[in-house]
């Protein structure tokens, strides 16, 4: 109960509401609990909790703005949704994938990481082992690729049709 406090200021910092942090702070004391008998393996126990705790507010964030996102882009579909814009989506969706395939591996790790996975730059920097400067500069590069050769082909497939 000691870190009680602490991961509270953790989890609300991220988070901005009170309650989400209780629930985040209630859950890392369950995932510790569950581990406990590997606890003295640990240097620091507080370290590990905060770690725990913010990893949680972070998981509940991306998932808020996922669903967030999810309600927009039903509202847009339903307005929208005709065969013809579905199968244009579809084939553009299709044709990004495969552009992002063509990237180099950093490139792509760090645009799918950002882009389709919601990762921030810190944690995408700490997972891939490269400064946040450097994922920033490589998610510009990926995005000005995949944009610059998406419109190319569709200039292509518009002078062709």
């Amino acid at each position: 109960m000691p870190l009680r406090n602490k991961l509270m200021n953790v989890s609300q910092k991220l988070l901005e509401n009170r309650a989400d942090a209780e629930d985040v702070v209630q859950d890392a004391f369950l995932k510790l609990w569950r581990i406990r008998s590997q606890l003295d393996g640990y240097r620091s126990v507080e370290a590990l909790a905060v770690t725990v705790a913010r990893r949680l507010s972070l998981d509940m964030l991306r998932q808020r703005r996922n669903t967030e996102y999810a309600g927009e882009e039903l509202t847009i579909a339903s307005e929208l949704h005709t065969p013809d814009n579905s199968l244009a989506e579809r084939d553009a969706v299709n044709c990004i994938r495969r552009l992002i395939e063509q990237l180099p591996p950093l490139q792509q790790t760090i645009i799918r990481m950002k882009d389709i996975e919601g990762y921030e730059v810190a944690e995408i920097a700490e997972i891939t082992g490269t400064l946040p400067d450097a994922v920033r500069a490589n998610l510009s590069r990926a995005r000005k690729r995949v944009r610059e050769q998406y419109l190319l082909l569709n200039k292509e497939r518009y002078e062709q049709g």
